[in-house]
């Protein structure tokens, strides 16, 4: 049996992809402030900025997009979405919405609000803002071998369940509005949260009476890790995993934008009629209809089709594979990297390779600007930009790491784009020790990292800096 993991489809249709010289592509990022978000997508050559509504969706998907019933209340394509969602979830009420963050905004707007507190394995920069908006604290709790970027364990994304239950005891059972298991923990790295540790959160959950809700937009790519790594779970289906974890839960958020193929859509998933009837009324404000929410026809045709490819086995096995590829081959070079690689993003530590620029340099920025610069790659800060927070006196306050994620999106990229990408870190990693800091010039209270100005520092700063 060769061993070279092929894509399992065949391209159908393609997209022309813009070249660039490095001259203009440093004229294009100075015009950019030095924010990639702030690019043209025609000035990039491979866009890692996301996995997020950047999948390219099947023959079959794009059959469901013809088929889409447009009522406006009561469509056939609702009944095949709705069904679909059910039987994945096991969640009576699901509410439609447009993508993941309005899910969150119309859930998390209900439960919180200030004097509440949630706790996750680690909230993603949408679920922090939607909470601490409504004025409610977010606050992180992932494993401590979580902060062990080279060790192979592999279940990094779970929750220390010593710290949920300090947590708890600490701010009242009364008033944690919500344990927010993410599977993957993007903002971990990408990593699994295995069936054990879910189990105990569920545990602890339910003898305090405290809902816990999944973030599920990676649930597939989990199950991978699960059925790969956590005994007693290789016999079972990539589904039946979901399923199981699913089902140790109040309800669950989706983003269908990553696993369900799609590039737009989500949804809500809640077993009490209370509170998905409070949710439901904002879903009707907010959103549109029960039967349609924030999604045309055709897009819930294309989600349920969507949910059914994305636990195929050959499908995961390519995609965690060649994510994995993309990491261990920049992993060889020397680039520091969270290790093992994730499901679906490959995460560089910025801090160990640009050990001499500081925090307040953010050496996260400085590399996503360097891999545009270099390569035309457009990839995403997870640090001090995303994640920074300033104190009384004005002085910034770091983020844990400063990392950047390569998102792969899926069903996009062949070997020979990742191959490409491999060999722009050989130009990064050589011209390392001469790279500069970068400083804000503008920014925004919240998820400042989208519209965010920088300048580039005059000088190299200084190990001692």
């Amino acid at each position: 049996m060769p061993k070279t993991i092929i894509e399992p489809f065949k391209i159908k249709s393609v997209e022309p992809i813009f070249m660039s010289t490095e001259a203009e592509r440093e004229r294009y990022i100075k015009e950019a402030h030095y924010n990639p978000f702030l690019l043209h997508s025609r000035q990039v050559t491979i866009d890692l900025l996301t996995d997020s509504g950047t999948s390219a969706m099947s023959s079959e998907q794009w059959a469901g997009i013809m088929r889409g019933d447009e009522s406006y209340a009561g469509a056939s394509s609702w009944d095949i979405f709705y069904n679909e969602v059910r039987d994945l979830t096991g969640f009576e009420y699901v509410l439609p919405t447009h993508q993941g963050r309005a899910a969150e905004r119309i859930l998390y707007s209900q439960l919180g609000g200030a004097g509440k507190v949630f706790l996750s394995n680690t909230h993603f920069d949408t679920t922090r803002a939607n909470i601490e908006f409504g004025g409610a604290a977010a606050i992180d709790i992932p494993t401590r071998l979580a902060a062990d970027h080279d060790s192979d364990h592999h279940f990094k994304g779970d929750i220390d369940l010593d710290l949920l239950e300090s947590n708890i005891a600490k701010y009242g059972r009364e008033n944690i509005a919500a344990v927010i298991l993410t599977v993957t923990n993007n903002s971990g790295g990408g990593q699994p949260v295995s069936m054990q540790n879910a189990r105990s959160v569920s545990e602890i959950c339910r003898r305090e009476n405290i809902l816990l809700i999944l973030d599920c937009c990676r649930i597939a790519e989990n199950a991978w890790f699960i059925h790969q790594y956590e005994d007693g779970f290789d016999k079972k289906t990539y589904r039946e995993i979901a399923q199981e974890m699913f089902g140790l839960v109040d309800g669950c958020v989706m983003s269908a934008k990553k696993d369900a193929l799609v590039n737009m859509g989500g949804f809500l998933g809640l077993k009490d009629a209370k509170l998905a009837e409070e949710c439901t009324n904002l879903l009707i404000i907010t959103e549109g209809f029960v039967t349609y929410g924030g999604l045309a026809g055709r897009d819930m045709e294309a989600i349920a089709q969507g949910l059914r490819e994305v636990f195929e086995p050959e499908y995961l096995n390519y995609r965690i594979v060649s994510t994995r590829y993309l990491g261990e081959h920049i992993r060889a070079k020397g680039i520091p990297v969270l290790y093992p690689i994730g499901g679906h993003a490959v995460y560089v530590d910025a801090a160990l390779l640009y050990p001499h620029i500081p925090a307040e340099q953010y050496p996260g920025q400085v590399l996503v600007c360097e891999l545009y610069k270099r390569g035309g790659i457009r990839a995403v800060e997870i640090g001090s930009v995303m994640f920074g927070k300033y104190d009384a006196e004005g002085k910034l306050v770091p983020a844990a790491s400063e990392l950047v994620r390569l998102a792969i999106p899926r069903r996009v990229y062949t070997q020979s784009h990742i191959d490409y990408v491999i060999e722009v870190f050989d130009e990064i990693k050589a011209a390392s020790k001469d790279t500069k800091g970068l400083r804000i010039v503008k920014e925004t209270p919240f998820l400042r990292h989208f519209t965010a100005h920088f300048e580039v520092l005059p000088s190299v700063a200084s190990a001692s800096a």
